[in-house]
C-alpha cells in the first residue's frame, strides 16, 4: 500500500542537516533561509579528525551531527521527537506510523547505500526527509546537489539507516512539532551567535574549533609520510570540503550569509566587523581546499607548505571574528 504525502515540496537547500530540517519546518508553514537554519542551530564549528583506524584524516567545518538539529529546536522551541531502535523492522514501523498521518519524516543514514547517491563514500552523519513509501520504493527530500525528491529502494534505506561506524546511530528518525507563536527571533539570534562563539573558543580537546585549525596546519605537513595514496586521499578532501554539502568554502558561506542576514535584525558594529572577516575567510578556505586538490593532481606536495601558513592566518581571523561575536 502506497503512503506518499501528495503535493509535497522540497525546501532547497545545499547542506543536508539544514536542509531536513527546512524541509520539516517548510511543512508546517515555517520559512527560515538555509544560512539562518545553520546559524540558530550552532553549525559553525571545525574538527580535525584523526585515529590509527582511518585511512586519512577527517574535515569538518560544522559542530558533531544531530547538535544542530537538537540545538535548532531549542532556539525556536521546537517539539523534537526522536526515535532510535536495533530492530529494522521497529525502525520501519515508527517512521510508517508518521506517514499514514500525513506527517515527514526526518532520517540519519549513511549516504554510500542510498541509490541517488553517485558517489560512493561512507558517510554515516547524512540526513534527508522521507515523505512518502510504496511497497519498493522511498520518497525522499534531499539537497539540491543531489536533486531534491529522489527516491531509493527500501532495502537500501535499511541499509543506510541500520549502517555501523563513525557518526552513525541505531536507526535514528525525527519529527517536529512547531509552537503555537514561534519565539523572537532577535533574542534567538543573538543567544545563538554568542554560545557558538563561546564553544568555538572553548573546545574541550585541541583538534576541535580555533585549536583545531592550528593542529591542522601542523597535522599537514605530515599528511605526504601518513597516507598510502595521498594524491586520492588530498584530491578527495578537497572536494569533501568544497562540495560535500558544505555551502562551499567549508561551511563558511553559510555562517557568512547568516551574519549578513543577522544584520537586518541587530544593529552592532561587531557583528559588521565579523560578516566582513567572513568574507575574507570563506575565500582562503576556499584555496585551502584547491591547494589540496592541486598537490593531488600533481604531486607537489610543497603546495602544503603553503597551506599551512595559510591555516595559521585563517585560524587567527576566525579568532578574532568570533571574539567580537562573543560579546554581541
Amino acid at each position: 500500500m502506497s503512503r506518499i504525502i501528495e503535493d509535497f515540496v522540497p525546501y532547497q537547500g545545499d547542506h543536508c542537516e539544514t536542509t531536513t530540517m527546512g524541509n520539516l519546518l517548510q511543512f508546517t508553514g515555517i520559512q527560515l533561509s538555509e544560512p539562518m537554519l545553520f546559524g540558530l542551530g550552532q553549525g559553525f564549528g571545525f574538527i580535525y579528525w584523526d585515529s590509527k583506524q582511518m585511512d586519512f584524516p577527517f574535515i569538518g567545518g560544522r559542530v558533531k551531527p544531530d547538535e544542530l538539529t537538537t540545538c535548532l529546536a531549542s532556539r525556536l522551541n521546537l517539539a523534537l521527537k526522536v526515535q532510535e531502535s536495533s530492530s529494522v523492522d521497529k525502525a520501519w514501523r515508527n517512521v510508517l506510523s508518521f506517514l499514514e498521518r500525513g506527517v515527514p519524516v526526518g532520517l540519519k543514514l549513511d549516504s554510500y547505500y542510498l541509490d541517488y547517491f553517485t558517489k560512493k563514500v561512507h558517510f554515516a552523519g547524512h540526513y534527508a526527509v522521507i515523505y512518502g513509501a510504496d511497497a519498493d520504493y522511498a520518497y525522499m527530500a534531499d539537497t539540491r546537489q543531489q536533486g531534491g525528491l529522489v527516491k531509493t529502494r527500501l532495502t537500501q534505506l535499511a541499509m543506510a539507516r541500520s549502517a555501523k561506524g563513525p557518526m552513525s546511530s541505531k536507526n535514528r528518525s525525527f519529527t517536529i512539532e512547531p509552537p503555537d507563536t514561534l519565539p523572537e527571533l532577535v533574542p534567538a539570534i543573538r543567544s545563538s551567535i554568542t554560545q557558538n562563539a563561546h564553544d568555538y573558543l572553548n573546545p574541550p580537546i585541541r583538534n576541535i574549533g580555533n585549536k583545531g585549525i592550528l593542529k591542522m596546519s601542523q597535522e599537514v605537513l605530515k599528511w605526504p609520510s601518513r597516507s598510502e595514496n595521498i594524491d586520492a586521499d588530498l584530491c578527495l578532501t578537497a572536494q569533501l570540503m568544497e562540495k560535500a554539502g558544505t555551502g562551499g568554502a567549508l561551511f563558511r558561506n553559510l555562517y557568512r550569509d547568516f551574519l549578513e542576514e543577522c544584520m537586518a535584525h541587530l544593529g552592532d558594529s561587531r557583528l559588521d566587523k565579523a560578516h566582513k572577516l567572513f568574507a575574507e575567510i570563506a575565500p582562503m578556505w576556499v584555496s585551502v581546499s584547491s591547494s589540496f586538490d592541486i598537490a593531488g593532481r600533481t604531486g607537489s606536495y610543497q603546495e602544503l607548505n603553503q597551506t599551512s601558513k595559510l591555516l595559521v592566518e585563517i585560524a587567527d581571523k576566525e579568532r578574532e571574528a568570533m571574539e567580537l561575536l562573543l560579546n554581541i
